[in-house]
């Protein structure tokens, strides 16, 4: 996929978004979870990353409870699960950082979601998912880990993000 390709111009754009919200907005100087959030950004553009889980009948998984619900009737060891706990943890920091007032909309009453706490879920799908520390996520693990350990704080750096990239799309020129 084009995203973990470093030098597409859009993850490099990414990149350096995020690392500069991170260091100099937030304060934070951890590479590997920069890293890690240049790339679920980039990933992210595309929708159906956003949505890429299913269930065992096919439908498209939108909702955390759904995801949570497919997780939970898979074998807890299993790498599947890994996967899928990893992709909440994604796809509740992508929402509750970069755009935060999509929430109510996705939690409204008539939502399964009503239900879920977004923070709370996604720290404990990253811990669950850090828990994976032989090959091929021996790197991760730690990154998913300190994710879950820092959510709050990684949320309010995304919105840092997208203030950023609204700014330089407001000012086209302040980039040259």
């Amino acid at each position: 996929m084009w995203y973990y390709n470093s030098d597409h111009p859009l993850r490099r754009y990414f990149s350096g978004l995020t690392e500069q919200a991170f260091i100099e907005g937030v304060g934070m100087a951890d590479p590997e979870v920069i890293d890690y959030l240049s790339l679920l950004l980039a990933r992210f553009v595309h929708i159906d990353a956003i949505n890429r889980l299913h269930s065992q009948t096919g439908r498209r998984l939108e909702e955390v409870a759904d995801m949570l619900l497919e997780a939970e009737a898979m074998p807890p060891a299993s790498r599947t699960s890994r996967e899928v706990h990893r992709h909440i943890g994604d796809y509740t920091l992508f929402w509750t950082g970069v755009y935060p007032e999509a929430l109510k909309r996705l939690r409204s009453a008539w939502q399964k979601d009503n239900f879920i706490d977004y923070c709370q879920q996604g720290k404990r799908s990253y811990l669950i998912a850090s828990k994976f520390e032989d090959d091929p996520y021996k790197e991760e693990a730690p990154v998913l880990r300190r994710l879950s350990e820092q959510f709050e704080v990684c949320a309010y750096g995304l919105t840092q993000v997208r203030k950023e990239w609204e700014r330089a799309r407001a000012n086209p020129h302040r980039l040259e």
